[in-house]
């Protein structure tokens, strides 16, 4: 395992403007890494040079600056591609966000598939963008929801598989890493079992693609869905990845410029994949710069960067373990689970706990984490959430412990 020392995290650090800043002589500790990244030097230059040198429409000028602009886009999907190890980058669909692109196979794949009585299967730990998009569907089509439970550690009830799955279940969706409890999903074990019933499998890649190597074809799925906004990339650029021959049998998610072959006044030809779900001007230097940012990734190691987690997950739950009064909520082991922590202090809300660490220049994150059916079933309204990244250090896990212990004082 990559020890921080190898790792070089404050090297890393430098390269982080926005690390840089102090509030009343303290550095800023950012801890929401989960709910968006900061961006390096490297990824921001490459947005800036877009705009200053070649800002221009793709795939419609014989010009020189829309020929590189076009080029420079392309090139990034195919950065993506080797990124998650597809089969082709044709498989990669440029979206907004994770949620535009569940939202996409809701809609185009789901819409065309599902019929009155089909199955949907989902876990309880979803993220809100995992689940509204299929109960919409299911509203649509007459389709039934099912749920996969959780076990007291946060782990998914693997024992519930052959009861929930059958040959009416056409899909399952289910995160790769809970954005709560950290916990990593068997994605693989439970493609396998799915498939064996015929069903397609949607995996939410969000909190997974930035953390650790994810390989497509090693998972097994047939939709992988990330947002680049996580993972070092600016906002407003996300990701669906789909086997080949499912796409190029959806009908598109949106109709307009660039996804068609002929308009005619009655009907249209739609172009061949990607165009086919990339309807309208496209976040151009936001994909080029995604493109960017797989590219700094790869450079660190996506191995390195994991091992780099795993080593101050494992320091964090040592350190907030000690602390009276708060529960932690995941695996306890650091092997099934990734860098985020979610928690509860006794006696303090945690927004109180996150604008307390916010007057030390600790960034969390507090509320729901737009998972309301899991804060359900763990009998809490809302947790506090530290989330880790590459440019996080043990004193930032310090500061955090510091910080929480101060609550706990105030709120005594």
């Amino acid at each position: 395992m990559t020890t921080l020392t190898q790792f070089d995290v404050l090297a890393i650090r430098r390269e982080f403007p926005i690390l840089q800043q102090e509030v009343n002589g303290k550095p800023l500790a950012f801890l929401d890494s989960g709910a968006s990244s900061q961006k390096p030097r490297q990824v921001i230059d490459c947005l800036e040079d877009y705009y200053k040198r070649y800002n221009a429409n793709v795939h419609r000028g014989v010009y020189k600056l829309s020929e590189e602009a076009t080029f420079a886009y392309e090139r990034a999907r195919g950065k993506v591609a080797r990124f998650i190890g597809a089969a082709s980058q044709r498989e990669v669909i440029f979206t907004r966000n994770t949620t535009e692109a569940l939202n996409l196979v809701a809609y185009s794949w789901g819409g065309a598939n599902l019929q009155p009585g089909d199955r949907i299967l989902l876990t309880i730990m979803e993220h809100h963008s995992n689940i509204v998009p299929w109960q919409q569907l299911a509203q649509r089509t007459g389709a039934k929801l099912d749920y996969l439970g959780i076990d007291g550690e946060g782990r998914l009830r693997l024992d519930e598989l052959d009861q929930k799955l059958s040959e009416r279940t056409k899909l399952v969706a289910l995160t790769h890493q809970s954005n709560v409890l950290g916990t990593i999903n068997p994605v693989r074990a439970i493609a396998d079992r799915a498939h064996a019933v015929g069903a397609v499998v949607v995996v939410d890649g969000a909190q997974s693609v930035p953390h650790m190597p994810v390989d497509v074809q090693a998972l097994g799925c047939d939709f992988l869905a990330f947002s680049g906004h996580k993972m070092c990339a600016p906002t407003g650029i996300g990701v669906l990845w789909g086997r080949r021959a499912l796409l190029e049998a959806m009908p598109p998610f949106l109709g307009g410029g660039s996804m068609i072959k002929v308009v005619e006044l009655e009907q249209s030809t739609y172009a061949d994949l990607p165009a086919r779900f990339e309807a309208g001007t496209p976040a151009i230097g936001e994909a080029i710069a995604l493109g960017a940012a797989c590219d700094y990734l790869s450079e660190i190691g996506m191995e390195a960067i994991h091992g780099h987690e795993v080593e101050l997950l494992a320091y964090a739950l040592e350190r907030l373990s000690a602390v009276e009064g708060l529960t932690l909520f995941g695996p306890r082991s650091v092997e099934q689970r990734g860098a985020a922590v979610s928690f509860t202090l006794d006696g303090v809300h945690p927004h109180d706990v996150a604008a307390i660490l916010d007057g030390e220049n600790v960034a969390v994150r507090a509320g729901h984490h737009c998972t309301q059916p899991l804060h359900r079933q763990l009998d809490v309204p809302a947790t506090t959430r530290a989330s880790f990244y590459i440019y996080n250090t043990h004193e930032d896990v310090d500061r955090l412990a510091a910080g929480l212990e101060k609550a706990r004082r105030m709120f005594a």
